[in-house]
């Protein structure tokens, strides 16, 4: 196609829309032709459409039983228009020559653009189907900008090519339907800036789509450690839409729930929490597959759905999920390997990086295998043990935990090993019995301590309690002369009430309870 903007004006119409190509000047005297011509995009001659005179006409090879002169007193009116109700292939350019004389007066090109605006499907649109709105301009250079905007005046998503734009709403529903305006926007000159289309679209009140053009991708069978990146893949190529459901692991039920939704139409998605970061995933393209780090109980069945247009493609994948906890018991740490989706899973097993030990393992409950390491580790029992699930299809994947030695006194920690795998875990264990031998010194002197402090606050306490009440208006005695004569049966009060802060009781009171803290806390250790 010429790029050129030859053109002095452009005119947008549809076919079998009547329009009016406008050439028009002052009347002019004398005799007077005028002649239209077409050239076809792409192509380089003129063509003669018709030749009109005040005493003849005559039409030319391009010419069209349609093709009239809007007023057949031109030579009067000076309106020269070519008026018609054009066909797809009678877009170009046309040119109105004025002579007189056979001499040139005036010559106007204008672009005749041909638009084609469907709907897909027709009114009354079936609800959750795709509504498809299309507009084809032909020639496609002529127009710089088109712009599709919904009943509500917002803008539209589209896709573009050469003179052919493409808005879609998927999943349509009642309060989509409406007016919807298409503009375009032509390209060099133009006396009209803007031309706008319209389409009433209606939605059906009842009735509900049905897909029945369904591809079913062979089932997926994966697995992976838990909180390992994943990728859930879904169709190979371009959807407008996306639909995630899924199955909790272990299952004897097919009902699945929609866990995520996103229409790149509108550039809408109903849970954020999931990501469309998925390997070659280009979501706002319609290419979509999902990054998720699934946790244990994130196994099941997963089932992705991408829509286009009216057709489906449904891909499935079965997850298990592998996951590796420690916990202690009395005299050993419990090693257990946890896996979901056991539907698919082939065998589960316990390994040490000594291949020659051969580890006892428990399975009380399904979906769980256990081991056992007697504390404090050896030499023989640290290391790593790797736990290895390997599904029907042969896919192998493994989670390690690591054990290492208590550091040796005076030395480093050799510290823990770190193997190659997603997953691992490590722990080092210092014996409690040393820890407890550690305290004994320790709480004996602290013991001996606050005996010794008790024993001296309490003579000193009786002391200074007494000699506090030796003066004379309080002494604690009535008169010594009067003591020396009372007889034996008569009786001697001490009054040794609390007197203040150093009194000996809340010393005494206050050592006893620390000493009792101490040794309870002791007791618990040993326990321990």
């Amino acid at each position: 196609f010429s790029l050129d903007t030859d053109w002095s004006d452009v005119i947008v119409t549809s076919v079998g829309r009547a329009v009016t190509l406008p050439c028009v000047d002052w009347p002019l005297m004398g005799f007077v032709t005028i002649n239209w011509k077409r050239k076809s995009p792409g192509m380089h001659d003129w063509k003669l459409v018709l030749s009109a005179s005040e005493k003849e006409r005559f039409f030319g090879s391009a010419a069209k039983a349609y093709m009239q002169l809007a007023d057949s007193n031109f030579h009067k009116t000076g309106n020269f228009s070519l008026r018609f109700a054009p066909q797809s292939e009678d877009e170009g350019r046309y040119s109105c020559l004025i002579s007189q004389q056979k001499k040139k007066l005036r010559e106007k090109i204008i672009l005749l653009v041909i638009l084609t605006v469907s709907v897909f499907p027709s009114s009354p649109v079936p609800q959750q189907s795709t509504l498809l709105l299309t507009a084809e301009v032909s020639p496609g250079f002529a127009i710089s900008r088109v712009t599709w905007l919904s009943p509500g005046g917002t803008p539209l998503r589209m896709a573009k090519t050469l003179g052919v734009v493409v808005a879609k709403l998927p999943q349509i529903r009642p309060n989509d339907q409406g007016k919807y305006i298409c503009h375009f926007h032509p390209r060099g000159n133009s006396s009209t800036p803007l031309f706008p289309f319209s389409v009433d679209v209606a939605v059906h009140g009842v009735n509900v789509v049905s897909f029945t053009n369904i591809t079913h991708g062979v089932l997926k069978s994966t697995a992976s450690v838990s909180q390992y990146p994943l990728t859930i893949t879904c169709s190979p190529k371009k959807g407008d839409y996306v639909l995630l459901y899924w199955r909790p692991p272990d299952k004897k039920s097919e009902i699945t729930s929609l866990i995520y939704e996103y229409d790149r139409w509108r550039d809408r998605t109903t849970t954020p929490q999931l990501s469309l970061d998925g390997l070659k995933s280009s979501p706002k393209d319609g290419l979509f597959s999902f990054l998720v780090h699934p946790r244990l109980n994130d196994g099941g069945l997963y089932i992705c759905e991408v829509f286009l247009d009216d057709t489906v493609f449904s891909q499935r994948t079965q997850l298990s999920i592998l996951q590796v906890n420690a916990g202690p018991s009395l005299s050993c740490l419990v090693l257990t390997c946890q896996y979901t989706e056991r539907s698919q899973v082939k065998q589960v097993l316990w390994k040490h990086q000594n291949k020659s030990r051969t580890l006892n393992w428990s399975a009380l409950n399904p979906g769980r295998l256990s081991t056992e390491v007697v504390l404090p580790p050896t030499k023989e029992t640290a290391g790593i043990y790797t736990c290895s699930m390997e599904l029907k299809n042969g896919l192998k994947i493994k989670a390690v935990y690591t054990i290492t030695l208590p550091p040796k006194e005076n030395t480093e920690s050799p510290g823990s090993v770190s193997p190659p795998y997603p997953e691992s875990n490590s722990t080092s264990f210092l014996p409690s019995l040393s820890a407890l031998l550690l305290l004994v010194p320790l709480v004996a002197a602290v013991a001996g301590v606050l005996l010794l402090r008790q024993k001296t606050l309490s003579r000193r306490g009786i002391e200074q309690s007494l000699s506090h009440y030796s003066g004379e208006v309080e002494n604690i005695y009535e008169n010594p002369e009067d003591v020396r004569q009372a007889s034996p049966q008569s009786s001697v009060y001490m009054d040794l009430k609390p007197r203040g802060d150093d009194d000996v009781y809340k010393e005494l009171d206050r050592y006893k309870k620390s000493l009792n803290l101490l040794l309870s806390s002791t007791s618990l250790l040993a326990t321990t």
